[in-house]
């Protein structure tokens, strides 16, 4: 951080960043819907959700405390990663620890629409830290890491630290938009859109895809097997799909 405060002690802003992504297909038969969810629930299985998770702890350079994971049946898997500054070892038979950042969790969620040919895959993420690391930091990596065509973020700064004086600071950096955070090669993929509440220091922002390339949508269909008119139903079909998850409410 550049011109950093100077602080009485530790601190204690806690900062937490939920992360929320949704993945849609089309797939034009039963079958082929649940074929979808068994791969990515494959691709997309703990051990590699694991890694990606390393890779983020190691980014805002944290020590790894635990690692729960599990894959779930009949779909999904979950990882949840205590992490730290410095790594705590046992000493005696009373442990105690502060830890100065929290946590890094994610869960996902295969689905398929049982009335249509839509089927989407959900990742959430939530990224805890305590301290002058802000989690936004981790945002490209992430989005990069999955294929994402509605993302919502939530971005929340909790508690308060002190100067030096004994003034509390209930923010210890400057953030007019999580927007900020995303590089503009990125952004230009997506419309997006803030409801922040400043004075809570509380910023949310959702996106969804611009453009729909169909045969990055379809499973185990070649979009040039289709006829014309079917082509439009199903992107119309995709966009109706995104529309209401990015609205957040049922609109067709």
């Amino acid at each position: 951080m550049e011109n950093k405060i100077r602080l009485y002690g530790f601190n204690n802003l806690t900062k937490v960043l939920s992360f929320n992504i949704y993945d849609i297909c089309y797939a034009k038969t039963a079958r082929e819907q649940k074929d979808y969810v068994a791969y990515i629930d494959e691709q997309y299985n703990s051990e590699r959700l694991t890694n990606i998770l390393v890779n983020l702890t190691d980014m805002i350079g944290a020590k790894i405390l635990n690692i729960a994971k599990q894959d779930y049946e009949p779909q999904g898997a979950s990882v949840t990663i205590l992490i730290s500054e410095e790594s705590k070892l046992p000493s005696g038979e009373i442990q105690l620890a502060h830890l100065d950042k929290s946590h890094v969790t994610v869960h996902t969620y295969p689905e398929y629409h049982p009335e249509s040919c839509l089927a989407t895959f959900r990742v959430d993420i939530e990224v805890g830290t305590c301290g002058e690391i802000t989690p936004l930091s981790t945002l490209n990596y992430l989005i990069q890491s999955f294929d994402s065509d509605i993302i919502t973020m939530d971005y929340r700064i909790r508690g308060f630290t002190r100067d030096v004086d004994g003034k509390k600071l209930f923010m210890d950096h400057k953030i007019a938009s999580i927007q900020e955070y995303i590089m503009p090669e990125i952004l230009r993929r997506y419309d997006a859109i803030d409801i922040n509440v400043y004075e809570a220091n509380l910023f949310h922002t959702k996106m969804m895809v611009k453009e729909l390339d169909l045969q990055d949508y379809l499973f185990k269909t070649d979009v040039y097997e289709l006829p014309p008119t079917k082509r439009l139903e199903i992107i119309n079909s995709l966009r109706r799909e995104m529309i209401e998850i990015f609205s957040g409410r049922n609109i067709f």
